[in-house]
């Protein structure tokens, strides 16, 4: 079975250093007004600030594809979307529905012509013959043809930015997620697409002998039920905004397990993540 190309930009390694920009467009000299990446910025000026590294991400059911009327999109048998410059008509459509913004215009016509539609092709060129002059004047360097990833993800230097088979990039991702301390519950449908909808967290044990909402103390002096496993000691259990305690020794709730003091950070099982 073919792979499937994608894109995965982890947020918590992303520095806005714009190496991935610079690398691109470099790489494969797209005009000017076109950058097929770009760095956005998630809080800006907030705590918590994040970056994120935006382009193309190849759709499976691309929006783009959907809405061309001459049909310039197709899937590559790895499953990039690229489109073809010859049947596009500038019309402008794709840059309408895209939601990452990934369908660029040059501007260098007059009075604003759009001219054709330019988006990242991670690196795979487009329908001309493989590394040919012509793929490259009109798609840039096609280095999936020549065994390689894409530079952008190739030139990150804190690796925050992951192109490849989707199964690969995302296992990666899913080994940094669960290094970091967040838990299981980070991962998965449930959280990604109907995190409102996930059944209400059961009120935990009374934490570390404390008693009970009627005052009567545990029966086995830390927290736990007669019969019942004692919260895993170094992970301090949190009270959520709903009253309800959480035991962070097996869910991904509260404090990340690498920010406890005299705890995980000083005796990491893998390198930093």
């Amino acid at each position: 079975m073919p792979a499937r190309m994608k894109f995965i930009c982890d947020t918590e390694r992303c520095i806005d250093c714009m190496g991935c920009v610079t690398a691109c467009k470099n790489e494969h000299e797209t005009p000017w007004g076109v950058n097929r990446r770009r760095v956005v910025t998630i809080g800006d000026g907030a705590p918590g600030e994040h970056y994120m590294s935006v382009a193309c991400m190849h759709c499976t059911n691309a929006p783009c594809m959907a809405v061309c009327p001459v049909d310039c999109f197709y899937h590559t048998a790895d499953g990039v979307v690229l489109h073809d410059k010859d049947l596009c008509i500038g019309c402008g459509y794709c840059s309408l529905a895209c939601p990452f913004g990934a369908p660029q215009f040059p501007s260098t016509g007059a009075f604003n012509h759009r001219g054709k539609m330019d988006k990242c092709t991670f690196c795979n060129g487009g329908p001309q013959p493989d590394a040919s002059e012509a793929e490259f004047q009109q798609y840039g360097r096609n280095r999936i043809a020549e065994g390689k990833l894409p530079l952008c993800a190739e030139m990150c230097g804190t690796k925050a930015l992951l192109g490849g088979d989707a199964n690969i990039i995302a296992q990666i991702y899913k080994q940094r997620v669960d290094t970091r301390g967040y838990g299981p519950e980070l991962w998965g449908w449930d959280i990604a697409y109907n995190p409102q909808g996930a059944p209400p967290a059961k009120a935990a044990a009374p934490m570390n002998g404390a008693a009970d909402a009627n005052g009567k103390p545990p029966a086995n002096g830390h927290g736990a039920e007669n019969g019942a496993p004692a919260p895993a000691r170094g992970l301090p259990d949190t009270r959520g905004p709903d009253g309800v305690i959480h035991d962070n020794s097996s869910r991904g709730q509260g404090p990340r397990t690498n920010q406890l003091p005299d705890s995980f950070q000083n005796n990491p099982r893998q390198l930093p993540t």
